[in-house]
């Protein structure tokens, strides 16, 4: 059967047709989702919510083949996990003392705890993640896969779906954005 055939069964109700769906692609989305999670255990929950959500939406899918709209929806599904455990990680270490931040700087920063505060460069870095939040979702996490992921443009290509160099303009035309932005406020 072919994925569009598959997929009119799945609308028509037949929930074997989506455990066909299930058994063709799962590999290939666990390795995708492996490759945005670095885990295991990351890449087994984004399988799982990618198939829930391919359910959810195959109504609304138009395509010839299944595997391009999988893997889309593995890698978003990913982006949003890793966003949402970042936001969790920079959250809890908020709530710590101050003192424990202060005994632990030159762990933390990666420099020694007598480095020199510019009060002015903290503005900046301010004004610059105030930058970063107005920008849309996918422009951030472009920046986040590249700034602090550290992938290189050719893996951030490959998991997005994008070419490599649009990447690269994407970039390119984000940071332009953000310089525009911190030079207004």
């Amino acid at each position: 059967m072919t994925d569009r055939e598959l997929a009119q069964q799945v609308m028509q109700g037949n929930h074997c047709a989506f455990a066909e769906i299930v058994h063709r692609y799962s590999g290939m989305v666990f390795s995708k989702a492996l490759g945005v999670m670095h885990t295991e255990e990351g890449a087994a929950e984004v399988t799982q919510q990618t198939f829930v959500r391919a359910y959810e939406c195959i109504d609304g899918w138009r395509g010839t083949e299944l595997a391009p709209w999988l893997r889309a929806i593995a890698v978003h599904t990913a982006l949003k996990l890793l966003d949402k455990e970042r936001r969790r990680r920079t959250s809890s270490l908020d709530e710590l003392p101050p003192h424990t931040l202060d005994a632990n700087a030159s762990v933390f920063c990666g420099f020694p705890a007598e480095s020199s505060y510019s009060e002015a460069h903290e503005t900046r870095l301010q004004q610059m993640e105030a930058a970063i939040a107005t920008l849309p979702e996918q422009d951030q996490q472009l920046l986040h896969l590249h700034y602090y992921e550290q992938l290189k443009t050719s893996d951030i290509a490959r998991l997005t779906g994008l070419s490599q160099s649009n990447v690269l303009v994407k970039l390119h035309r984000i940071r332009e954005r953000i310089k525009i932005l911190m030079n207004h406020e």
